[in-house]
């Protein structure tokens, strides 16, 4: 399943990981290897980023965060190409997404002169856009039967689906909540 049908594409600037991403679970399609596999690499991916930061390496943690944010599709396309959506996954990359964007923030924080209100500022501001973007993607994936994993209203815990526990669930959505409940409520209150 497409996260769009082809006839409902659009051109994505901020996809430009897709195309690897793409060959990246392909390559994985027929191996033992799962989408939370791949979003654990994203994980670790953004971590050796932000140490590369730290000690001074930049185009090494260019590199780092590039390949994070393609793997941060290619979980997604596993998923797709094995056609086993899960809960697990798609909360599992949304706290990974949210937790690394913040300790990354954190991190040109420490190693440079910028203010700390200016880099709360700006992650604010990162995660108000993404959410926004979000929010429509979702209402168009679900008006013309695209992927369904994400929900336009996050109010309830869903129910596990084939292949995963509902604890894993439970807990996932529950740090979901915690991490981008406000996000979340900024954008329904500005379009109801």
């Amino acid at each position: 399943m497409s996260k769009l049908p082809q006839e409902h594409k659009f051109i994505d600037l901020s996809d430009y990981g897709r195309p690897i991403a793409k060959i990246i679970a392909t390559s994985l399609k027929n191996t033992a290897a799962t989408p939370v596999y791949v979003t654990i690499g994203f994980i670790i991916s953004g971590l050796i980023a932000v140490y590369c930061i730290l000690i001074g390496y930049y185009w090494i943690a260019g590199f780092f965060l590039i390949l994070k944010s393609i793997l941060d599709a290619a979980d997604g396309e596993l998923a797709r190409i094995k056609q086993k959506p899960s809960y697990t996954g798609r909360y599992l990359d949304s706290v990974a997404d949210i937790l690394l964007n913040a300790i990354i923030f954190l991190t040109i924080w420490y190693v440079t002169d910028t203010s700390l209100w200016v880099c709360i500022t700006a992650f604010i501001g990162l995660q108000l856009q993404g959410t926004l973007y979000n929010y429509y993607y979702v209402i168009l994936r679900n008006k013309f039967n695209g992927d369904r994993t994400s929900r336009v209203f996050e109010n309830k815990t869903p129910i596990a689906l084939d292949g995963e526990k509902q604890q894993h669930v439970d807990v996932l959505f529950k740090l979901y909540k915690f991490l981008y409940g406000a996000f979340d409520k900024a954008i329904y209150v500005l379009d109801p």
